[in-house]
């Protein structure tokens, strides 16, 4: 299972952008999941569902099934958050996994850049960072002094080409290009 994050600063478009490229790898064929980090809890229970009395009572593993899905959540406590390549290896296979955050993971990743902030580039400190996607011009291979494409932000089908040629998944409906830099 391939692996290929988007990374960037809070409310960049990190989001957009997999849902985004979700139909774009589809479409080749591919088989996607994605992952997300949330910094904050969450809880995917509604208020009233009668699995919050099980948690109550002490319950650690609920799962949830209905003929068009199933859920499993798992309160860890104590243990806290389970590291990214456990939670991979928990998953069903696919030709890719999109991982929205996890800034700090040793995976490949495309950088959002969005507005007019003058943020320094995350590129710029993380050799993981593969990429850049943004909604203006970004000058990376001067102030990072290593060449890294940047593309336009909306360009979805062209970043889907580069990540599908970069993560080299075989039985793509689409020829491994090479892409240029910026």
């Amino acid at each position: 299972m391939q692996r290929f994050g988007v990374t960037g600063l809070s409310d960049s478009g990190k989001t957009t952008l997999v849902c985004r490229l979700l139909p774009q790898l589809q479409s080749r064929g591919l088989r996607v999941a994605t992952v997300k980090h949330a910094h904050h809890g969450f809880d995917l229970l509604a208020d009233g569902h009668p699995a919050q009395a099980w948690r109550a009572a002490g319950a650690r593993d609920i799962v949830l099934a209905a003929p068009d899905r199933f859920a499993h959540l798992r309160e860890t406590g104590d243990d806290g958050e389970p590291p990214l390549d456990r939670l991979l290896e928990r998953m069903e296979p696919s030709d890719l996994v999109l991982i929205e955050g996890y800034k700090r993971g040793g995976h490949d990743k495309i950088e959002v850049r969005r507005g007019a902030g003058d943020a320094p580039l995350l590129a710029a400190a993380d050799p993981t960072v593969v990429a850049i996607a943004s909604d203006r011009p970004v000058l990376a291979a001067a102030s990072l002094g290593r060449a890294v494409p940047v593309f336009e932000i909306d360009d979805v089908a062209v970043i889907a080409s580069f990540v599908v040629s970069h993560c080299a998944i075989a039985g793509s409906n689409e020829p491994m290009l090479a892409h240029g830099t910026a």
